[in-house]
């Protein structure tokens, strides 16, 4: 089987996308994790350009790594110097890294209007960087930077560019896209072109998402003889981002007949993706393919029906090969395969005519016409699957009463917020207040000082989304401010996450309604842990 080697390059290329930014200490984390699903290289950063960077490349030393090689990333040196003066070749020199990633101009337009060289000066400047680092370090490769708009626009010094890169040492040439703008055709017509010039070239793959085309320029590249391919986890990176290794590996692995981290560490994928959005603070994509919460999920009775017979009727690989799952959504579209399905995956399997199926599908119609929202509220349905099919109450508490109070006392300060909640647990009560950050934050604040004493667990838990919509159609008067509205809340406790939803006219109630739930269904599942259920 042919080896196509991952460099993974989330930790540089990927921390230029808007609204990611890392410490050392989450570069330090992703890279352990990197390196458990088994990447070849792991492109720490560029040590010359910032502090971060740097200390990364410090702190990164007193870690064992079982799969994965750190790179530096640089430039070729300033033309206005030497190799031997230049900063930011003594930084990648400091950083220790056994692989050093180098980018040059191979685009015309670059070397003459960036640079202010000429195109003989610029082939010369990549001969001499590369052959005065590759000495350093165990591997080298050469960040071909906008390689195929040079390559449209003279081939030839594009080409002559990739020569002195190949004859100075460089052990692999990998040809970017940097402005995402080839077509899949471009890719494979360019990388030919390269083929018949320097035949013994090992060609690496770098390609942004601009067309909405990396991925797919990516195993073109492959198809066309590249063995190295450059890509962040989930797709981050400047602008539309880089090409995603989490489409990029599972369709190299499972479909093209190409070993990158193998089946087994193919497994760790979705969790490895959801691990470093964590860490970035993103929300995971819901609908990015292989390792999205809705990658596998079916609404439709009759795409249900279909499933729950043979899941490649509309799945098109087994979730579980990249460590996703398959999930069944419910809604008034719901069919009673789909419900069928869900109390099988819950533990209860009921038989077509159950009368407690018809019940449940009656209870959810009522309340998706009320405006609740299972489909994505999964956990709210749980609770109440369980109440109907297995008469098991899942309120861990009682709620005797609770405060909210929303003031602003100036002008320009920032307004406060405060809840007192008063509950039962057993034969005790318990009364607390707290303030948050809003009422719906401090109502949730309250009711886990109030509970903690007797569940200390809930102290993992956090409030992570929050959504609130207005119910179009559902106003009680003519006044707009009587609508119903519905919420969505997004918690968890660093096992899982969990969605509930509350529907009321008044927001508040809305919101308790969801984050009881989600309090319960915590609770719910640690007990299910203890019993060896989840």
């Amino acid at each position: 089987m042919n080896t196509v080697k991952i460099y993974d390059t989330t930790l540089r290329d990927g921390t230029q996308a808007e609204e990611l930014n890392l410490t050392t200490q989450d570069k330090v984390r992703i890279a352990l994790k990197l390196d458990e699903l088994g990447v070849q290289y792991i492109e720490g950063g560029w040590p010359g350009s910032n502090p971060t960077d740097r200390q990364f490349f410090e702190e990164i030393q007193k870690h064992d790594f079982q799969n994965s090689i750190i790179a530096a990333f640089g430039s070729t040196y300033n033309p206005k110097g030497t190799p031997e003066t230049d900063a930011i070749f003594q930084s990648l020199l400091e950083s220790n890294a056994r692989v050093l990633t180098i980018f040059g101009k191979t685009w015309d337009m670059h070397a003459t209007l960036a640079l202010g060289i000429g195109e003989q000066e610029n082939v010369d400047l990549i001969h001499e960087s590369i052959a005065y680092l590759k000495p350093h370090v165990d591997e080298l490769f050469f960040d071909a930077e906008h390689f195929f708009d040079g390559f449209r626009n003279n081939k030839e010094f594009s080409l002559n560019c990739l020569a002195a890169a190949h004859e100075a040492g460089a052990d692999v040439l990998v040809l970017c896209d940097t402005n995402g703008g080839s077509l899949p055709a471009d890719v494979a017509e360019a990388i030919k072109a390269v083929r018949k010039r320097l035949p013994e070239a090992q060609i690496g793959i770098h390609t942004h998402n601009d067309s909405e085309l990396a991925v797919a320029n990516s195993l073109e590249a492959v198809r066309q003889g590249a063995r190295h391919v450059q890509g962040t986890v989930n797709g981050y990176g400047e602008r539309c981002g880089n090409a995603n290794l989490c489409s990029i590996m599972p369709n190299l692995e499972l479909k093209m007949g190409y070993s990158c981290i193998g089946a087994d560490k193919l497994g760790k994928l979705t969790e490895v993706s959801h691990f470093i959005s964590e860490i970035a603070n993103l929300r995971p994509f819901l609908r990015q393919p292989f390792v999205g919460a809705s990658a596998f999920a079916h609404k439709g009775g009759v795409h249900v029906s279909a499933v729950r017979k043979d899941s490649k009727t509309y799945e098109h690989i087994e979730p579980g090969l990249v460590g996703n799952r398959q999930r069944i959504l419910l809604s008034d579209l719901s069919g009673r395969s789909n419900m069928l399905t869900k109390a099988e995956q819950f533990g209860h399997p009921l038989q077509k005519d159950d009368p407690r199926l018809d019940k449940l599908m009656k209870e959810l119609k009522l309340r998706e016409s009320m405006g609740f929202e299972y489909s994505v509220a999964e956990a709210s349905f749980e609770l109440m699957f369980h109440k109907i099919v297995s008469g098991q109450h899942l309120n861990y508490f009682k709620l005797l009463n609770f405060f909210v109070m929303d003031a602003k006392r100036e002008e320009d300060a920032e307004p406060t917020s405060e809840a007192t909640v008063m509950v039962e647990v057993g034969d005790q009560i318990e009364h607390t207040a707290a303030t948050g950050m809003g009422p719906v934050n401090a109502l949730d604040r309250a009711l886990r000082k109030a509970l903690e004493r007797f569940y200390p667990s809930l102290n993992q838990v956090r409030l992570l989304d929050f959504k609130v919509r207005v119910m179009s159609g559902a106003v009680r008067d003519t006044g707009g401010t009587a609508s119903f509205v519905r919420v969505l809340i997004e918690s968890g406790d660093g096992f899982e996450r969990w969605t509930t939803v509350g529907v009321s006219h008044n927001i508040i109630e809305a919101s308790w309604q969801a984050v009881v739930d989600s309090i319960n269904y915590k609770l719910f599942r640690d007990d299910q842990r203890a019993i060896g259920k989840a």
